[in-house]
């Protein structure tokens, strides 16, 4: 960037290299629409105003212009792409930041799972922003792939474009003063921390923003929202792709709250990126919901890069980023021309920018990454305690429609020979996780209601945060053929019935990632979930569902490899 040749473009002494004429400006740091030209030299806007001269100019013939959205928290592991096919699904939707914590990938590879994407994004017309994953592992009640140590973070805070540390979700070891989490607090000293606090509230709530952390994504009632914003917290309103709070949270943004609201996915799958979009479905959404235009689209921009502490990004004005999106219908949010660094890179919902080709050698450092100790009908058995015997009770987490919370039940189970087993007249299914990085032969145990599953099993090894195998089923033997397929495709999505694979999604990066392109990638999923909904009644997006199960940092009850996990109390608990 030349500096004199850019205040030479602004003086309009010098012809800018773009000028977008006759276009209606979103000016998100006022909350107004005003009319003028955009003057854009490289990658910088230059200036706002009457400018008439340019190399290239484009007419927007009234069209809106608005900054290039920013995804405020996501982790794109959750799309099942390849960056690079991720860059070109969610760009068209107007994407043009990111802040991604890569504690998905980490918790499998570690740091080499980081590099790899962070390599790739150097490659793609979009920022990714990094955010150092804080929980690798996030619990000690559950086997990772790696761990990133306190001293990491800081070494990893140094890497280009990395902004901060990801959400803290071992909370219950913040208010705890656990020594080891307060480290990783403290290497993160003055930069953005992002919290993760579901629930938590009063006095708990106090000493874990005293720690510096001041961002929360996790809340899910109007109560919860409204104490963290009054306490000084920026509340993350997340809409993805099973954790959905813009209708409890949407109420909490008025006059006096909405710079300190932001919207963000958290998780968004390839499914909902192709038929839906990415933060621009929330935005869109949120307009429906009567949410002023203008507003949504600050809480998607200035609001974002604000918290972030991005201070040349998020609005339209001199020296900002030249990323920029035009819309045709401000009501429904339809984007047409979409601008990285003031070049044009989609148009009408297609990427116009040159795909990196993806080589297999590319990815090495992520593959082979399921080890697994070869299991037995006997590994599966879920044995009753003296106790069932007679009460026959034991502890099952229930799925919550739409939320990524639990329920912890203790319901009166089915027992057999001694053994606890699926009950598909009261929806009490099987649910197994088995370790899968250190070949430890680890199996946890438990049972699950909700799933609607009336034969068969599904398996995926993408079970946040530690992507262990996570498998629900109404027998064992579909269940033990599930998790050996998800070994011979060393990842994926799989469908069991009769002893048989209906369908399966290989995930051979991670375990977590496919390299195949969006509609691909699409495609295959579908495939598992219309095999998966021939098997009973499932809820929407069943593996979604099914990849939060054994996520021991978000209440109530959970299922890791080491046991069943009370998260309120957060301890293994042993059933009666």
């Amino acid at each position: 960037m030349n500096l004199a040749e850019l205040i030479s473009v602004a003086r309009g002494k010098k012809p800018a290299d773009l000028l977008l004429k006759n276009a209606r400006i979103i000016n998100t740091f006022v909350g107004e629409i005003e009319q003028g030209n955009v003057a854009i030299y490289g990658d910088r806007i230059a200036g706002v105003g009457d400018y008439d001269k340019a190399k290239e100019i484009i007419d927007l013939q009234a069209s809106y212009l608005a900054p290039g959205l920013i995804n405020g928290h996501t982790h794109i592991e959750s799309s099942m792409l390849h960056p690079a096919h991720y860059a070109q699904a969610v760009v068209p939707h107007g994407t043009l930041a990111v802040v991604t914590d890569l504690h998905e990938i980490a918790n499998v590879c570690g740091i080499a799972g980081i590099k790899f994407v962070m390599d790739w994004a150097q490659k793609l017309p979009l920022d990714m922003l990094f955010m150092v994953p804080s929980c690798v592992p996030a619990t000690t009640l559950e086997t990772s792939g790696a761990q990133i140590s306190a001293e990491e973070i800081k070494k990893l805070l140094a890497y280009p474009n990395v902004i901060g540390m990801g959400e803290m979700m071992n909370f219950p070891g913040v208010v705890n003063g656990i020594e080891e989490v307060l480290d990783k607090i403290v290497a993160s000293k003055d930069r953005v921390i992002d919290g993760h606090a579901p629930g938590l509230g009063g006095k708990d709530l106090n000493a874990y923003m005293a720690t510096g952390i001041f961002s929360d994504h996790e809340s899910t009632t109007l109560e919860e929202g409204k104490e963290k914003l009054q306490k000084g917290m920026w509340l993350m309103i997340r809409e993805g792709s099973s954790e959905k709070n813009l209708d409890a949270l949407l109420p909490l943004v008025t006059d006096n709250t909405y710079k300190r609201c932001l919207f963000v996915v958290d998780d968004r799958s390839c499914f909902d990126l192709l038929h839906d979009g990415d933060i621009d479905a929330v935005v869109r959404k949120a307009i429906s919901r009567g949410l002023e235009p203008v507003r949504a689209i600050q809480m998607a921009t200035i609001n974002t890069a604000e918290y972030f502490r991005l201070h040349d990004r998020g609005g339209i004005a001199p020296g900002y980023k030249a990323d920029l999106i035009t819309i045709t219908d401000l009501s429904q949010l339809e984007i047409d021309m979409v601008f990285y660094k003031g070049k044009l890179v989609a148009r009408q919902g297609k990427s116009l920018f040159a795909m990196p080709q993806l080589k297999a050698d590319s990815y090495q450092l992520t593959a082979n990454s399921v080890c697994l100790k070869p299991l037995t009908m006997e590994s599966l058995s879920l044995r009753a305690q003296r106790s069932n015997l007679s009460k026959e009770n034991y502890p099952v987490i229930e799925i919550v429609p739409g939320q990524i919370v639990t329920k912890k039940r203790v319901e009166k189970v089915k027992v057999e020979n001694g053994t606890i087993v699926p009950d598909l007249e009261k929806d009490i299914l099987k649910l197994v996780v088995v370790e899968r990085h250190k070949a430890s032969g680890n199996v946890g145990l438990g049972l699950v209601k909700g799933f609607g599953l009336k034969k068969g099993a599904l398996a995926s090894s993408v079970a946040h945060d530690s992507h262990n195998i996570v498998v629900v089923g109404t027998n064992d033997l579909d269940i033990l053929r599930a998790i050996e397929e998800i070994d011979k495709l060393q990842g994926g999505l799989v469908v069991c019935a009769n002893g048989e694979v209906l369908a399966s999604l290989p995930l051979p990066i991670a375990g977590l990632l496919s390299s195949e392109p969006l509609e691909m990638v699409v495609a295959q999923l579908e495939k598992v979930e219309k095999a998966a909904a021939s098997l009973g009644n499932l809820p929407p997006a069943p593996f979604s569902i099914l990849s939060f199960l054994a996520l021991p940092v978000v209440p109530e009850l959970r299922l890791t490899d080491l046991g069943l996990v009370d998260v309120v109390q957060f301890k293994l608990i042993t059933p009666p």
